[in-house]
């Protein structure tokens, strides 16, 4: 088939739940484009953001690790992260090199660019905006916490986020791409600050809510102490719907099994429990609810199994 016939799909998020997902669509007969958060503040990541002021380099980076086909050991080189060392102590390479491209390429999206083409990334990749930016909470005391590692530190009940500085632009080709998506796919991750500040410049939430595609939301399996503390599934659509439009979510895939006594135990040490399916609101908010076994059995931590959920995203497709 001409690859310009094949379907698109774009995935939108950031965190560990992204790469995850493109981990299992990456190799599907589609045109995958993946619009990734440049928000984060923490780490490595953040004091390259600070230093050279750029956008944060953390999430594209392990997304350029999914969707790369090159040897394993080059992969593993662009994942490494120094531990010794007063400079380089908790930078990783793949970071460094971003940052580095970014310098030689006179922006953030050419430099990714380059990166991808050199490790061989299926798809496209795009930060979804060139621009270095902020995320800031309200809470719902009124409070407002800035930085994204430090709201769910916070420990209180989130009323929204916003970025700055005002305007943020986003890249032109993320818009477009939405635009012209034929599944949109918001990826788990938490909430709060790895979808959100994804989905939130004005543009890319007009973007989503007028595409003619249909727009998946792969709800979290187990809720996350400071940001979606007591979250049912409706909850985390209907967040979502209060930053970006109402009725911008079509379908939301979600794990039908129970989770293990060890398991949840783990978790509740974090204060996480897993996430309920209140089917009843989730089918009177209009949704469509796709349901599965679709955790990774052979995984320590609860993760979604990439080839099992992309399965159920290709079946969307395939219906349309």
């Amino acid at each position: 088939m001409n690859p310009e016939k094949l379907p698109r799909v774009v995935v939108v998020g950031g965190g560990t739940g992204m790469p995850v997902l493109l981990r299992g669509l990456k190799n599907l007969p589609i045109q995958l484009t993946a619009l990734v958060t440049v928000a984060d503040d923490g780490g490595s990541t953040g004091r390259l953001r600070d230093e050279m002021d750029i956008p944060a380099p953390g999430d594209i980076r392990n997304v350029i690790a999914a969707l790369s086909d090159a040897e394993p050991i080059l992969i593993e080189l662009f994942q490494h992260r120094f531990n010794v060392g007063n400079g380089l102590s908790g930078h990783s390479l793949g970071n460094l090199l971003l940052a580095a491209m970014t310098s030689i390429a006179g922006d953030f999206n050419k430099g990714i660019r380059e990166i991808s083409r050199v490790l061989n990334v299926k798809g496209k990749i795009y930060p979804i905006s060139n621009d270095s930016m902020s995320l800031h909470a309200e809470m719902e005391d009124g409070t407002i916490v800035s930085g994204e590692s430090n709201i769910p530190l916070a420990n209180k009940r989130i009323k929204r986020v916003f970025l700055s500085p005002q305007p943020v632009h986003p890249l032109p080709n993320a818009v477009n791409a939405l635009k012209k998506a034929d599944i949109i796919v918001i990826a788990p991750g938490s909430l709060y600050t790895s979808i959100m500040p994804t989905i939130i410049m004005p543009q890319i939430a007009e973007a989503i809510r007028e595409t003619n595609g249909k727009v998946v939301y792969v709800c979290n399996v187990m809720t996350q102490a400071g940001e979606t503390t007591g979250y049912t599934a409706a909850d985390h659509v209907q967040a979502i719907c209060d930053h970006i439009g109402e009725n911008s979510v079509d379908s939301i895939v979600v794990h039908n099994e129970p989770i293990e006594k060890t398991i949840r135990a783990i978790y509740a040490e974090e204060n996480a429990e897993p996430v309920i399916y209140d089917t009843e609101r989730l089918l009177e908010m209009g949704l469509r609810i796709i349901e599965g076994d679709i955790i990774d059995p052979s995984q320590s931590a609860l993760r979604h199994d990439n080839h099992k959920v992309a399965a159920l995203l290709y079946s969307i497709l395939k219906e349309n």
